[in-house]
């Protein structure tokens, strides 16, 4: 028979039409009646899944939903439409998000035979490397509503109040099925012991840390950090797998600028020449560069865009990144 939990979960997910978790917990009990020995009737539920998903159709859309009340202030939602094939990563990379992505999308056959999906990322690397985007195209290939966390909500001077507001974030993870990510994750898993207010970071770490050990929901929770140097060791193993972010390579910017200026430049254009003006940049800095190039094209009614204009917006992007990290 089916759990009291997993019968709440039933007729939560009902209520709420979240089809995705209705379906997802409903075979969760028909793994368990297998296991039970009472194959014919896990068989029986099986069919009536499948047959459910069937009427719904492979093209109907999921319903965005939107946070209310306290959690308006906590989550902001999107819905987007970002695929992987819009990102430029290395294959090692691409693969992880790949992985992931398959998992999630045959959550019920590997919650049928026991197993957990990968759904709590960890993501680490430099800014401007493709973490955040990397929430976006997660929700946009998975077909999820997007909930980013608002830390200007989260965290407050009030002890006790930001570990209560967390929880009220990990509440929804169960009730909306959904990618919650956490940028700036840092701000919450700091070290223990690095600030100040040693007392309230601890209880607020300590919270997270059993928070996300607990949750057992259907949601993808994922943290981005451009820090990871600074995070409590005890955080690591509480994520099924760690995406690290690097800066693009020579053969990554080429594709990179050729993917965002195809069709509007010179013949002659060296991409190769660009491509060394712009190592050490990173992803978000070469699109700004390779859009502010298209917009000066079209303020002064050119056709085409010279090799000399994109590397005029490279050269500025690296002069302004320079003097941003240089010491006072």
């Amino acid at each position: 028979m089916a759990s009291a939990d997993q019968l709440k979960a039933l007729l939560r997910s009902h209520l709420e039409g979240d089809d995705d978790q209705f379906y997802s917990v409903a075979m969760q009990v028909a793994a368990h009646e297998a296991r039970s020995g009472h194959g014919k009737l896990a068989e029986e539920l099986r069919n009536l899944i499948d047959e459910a998903k069937r009427r719904r159709g492979a093209d109907s859309v999921v319903p965005i939903s939107r946070p209310s009340g306290e959690l308006a202030e906590l989550l902001e939602a999107s819905y987007p439409k970002a695929r992987l094939v819009n990102m430029v990563l290395s294959d090692a990379l691409s693969d992880q998000i790949k992985r992931v992505i398959r998992e999630q999308r045959q959550a019920s056959r590997i919650v049928e035979h026991g197993l957990a999906p990968r759904r709590k990322l960890l993501l680490t690397g430099p800014p401007g490397t493709g973490k955040t985007m990397s929430g976006f195209v997660l929700a946009g290939e998975l077909g999820l509503p997007l909930f980013q966390v608002r830390l200007d909500g989260l965290i407050t001077k009030y002890m006790g109040e930001t570990a209560a507001k967390l929880r009220q974030v990990f509440d929804a993870t169960s009730r909306t099925r959904g990618v919650y990510f956490f940028d700036e994750f840092d701000a919450i898993g700091s070290q223990r012991g690095l600030t100040n207010d040693v007392g309230e970071i601890r209880r607020v770490l300590n919270s997270f840390l059993q928070m996300i050990e607990q949750d057992h929901s259907h949601s993808l929770v994922v943290a981005a950090t451009n820090h990871p140097g600074i995070l409590d060791s005890a955080l690591f193993r509480r994520f099924d797998d760690i995406l690290h972010y690097e800066l693009p390579d020579k053969m990554q910017i080429s594709i990179l600028l050729q993917t965002h200026l195809a069709g509007s430049v010179a013949e002659n254009t060296e991409w190769e020449r660009l491509a060394d003006l712009a190592t050490g940049l990173s992803y978000a800095e070469i699109t700004r560069a390779a859009n502010e190039a298209l917009k000066d094209a079209l303020i002064h009614n050119r056709t085409q865009i010279q090799e000399n204009n994109i590397h005029a917006m490279l050269y500025e992007r690296k002069h302004i990144a320079e003097k941003l990290t240089q010491k006072p």
